[in-house]
């Protein structure tokens, strides 16, 4: 009879595992750490109707949780059950700046987090009014050494990448420049504009159409290498600058969840972004799928830290 016993409870120990591989959950969550509308969430909805038409007996629900710099919504995903209930969409902030950044977190992103997919990348651009009068990155460091400290930039809050960004400009080049925050792309944008101040690096979605109509200079993207959105426009390692800063996005689930079920949401995700109609959604906001593996997706998040640490420690840039 104890054979028996010891018997059964093998076979289900077998076949467990085997049930995690199951996916979709009659309801999954979708958690964005940021506001309804916000590049993050635009990414989340797209990719949830994607899954809703694979799998008609499911429901994928969004659920925005804003706060902290994206850490709110990152750390609802790290402390959710690892059953694929809930998943995620985050950014390089929380997923790795934020250990910098902030003297604690609530969750470990090493720890706490488990990687899917590396979903989209996207282009900042650098941008300047016109009334700078340059048309270079190589125009726009010699005015900055010309007068330290005379000339600012706009970012959507201390710690962003668009701060990171333009303090790396800064650190690389031996220039001077002062930070003046605000709480969103729109609302940077509009004060570079007015011209309250004279230069950001902002995403590329939110440039593009006051560049159009000559309201501001874009003089550099900032990836690695140019974007097919904007081909015209030189990087900044082209432009003599060694700077890189890759908005991008990826989906993550909590730590523990079972391997078997982060390859099955991977494989189900990463055939939702090769569609011809998200790949059309997503060229509207400058954005270019990727759709990698987990381990690939893990290196991204551990090259962020080790790319910003020495800019910010440099910078002496902290959030709390």
């Amino acid at each position: 009879m104890r054979v028996a016993a010891l018997i059964l409870a093998a076979i289900i120990g077998v076949i467990t595992p085997a049930k995690a591989q199951d996916w979709p959950a009659k309801t999954v969550r979708i958690v964005v750490p940021f506001g309804p509308g916000s590049t993050p969430d635009i990414v989340a909805r797209l990719l949830a109707e994607q899954l809703q038409a694979k799998y008609p007996g499911s429901a994928f629900v969004i659920e925005n949780k804003p706060g902290a710099s994206g850490n709110t919504g990152t750390d609802a995903v790290a402390k959710a059950t690892p059953d694929g209930t809930t998943i995620g969409v985050s950014i390089g902030g929380p997923l790795s700046i934020n250990t910098i950044l902030f003297s604690k977190l609530p969750y470990d992103p090493k720890k706490d987090i488990a990687p899917i997919t590396q979903l989209v990348t996207m282009p900042s651009a650098l941008a300047v009014h016109p009334d700078l009068g340059v048309k270079t990155v190589a125009d726009l460091i010699a005015l900055l050494k010309k007068e330290p400290g005379k000339y600012n930039f706009g970012s959507i809050g201390n710690g962003s990448l668009s701060h990171l960004t333009m303090e790396a400009i800064a650190q690389k080049s031996g220039a001077q420049l002062v930070h003046v925050p605000y709480p969103s792309s729109p609302a940077a944008m509009t004060a570079l504009v007015r011209g309250d101040v004279h230069l950001a690096a902002l995403p590329a979605i939110a440039v593009t159409p006051q560049s159009d109509v000559g309201k501001v200079t874009i003089i550099a993207v900032t990836l690695p290498k140019r974007s097919p959105f904007l081909s015209n426009i030189p990087t900044l390692k082209e432009s003599g600058v060694d700077v890189e800063a890759d908005t991008w996005m990826g989906l993550i689930a909590p730590g523990g969840t079972p391997p078997a079920l982060i390859a099955a949401i991977n494989k189900d995700v990463v055939e939702a972004l090769q569609a011809r109609a998200v790949r059309d959604k997503l060229a509207t906001q400058y954005m270019e799928p990727v759709g990698n593996s987990p381990d690939a997706f893990r290196a991204v998040i551990d090259n962020e830290a080790a790319r910003w640490s020495p800019i910010i420690k440099a910078g002496n840039i902290k959030i709390n």
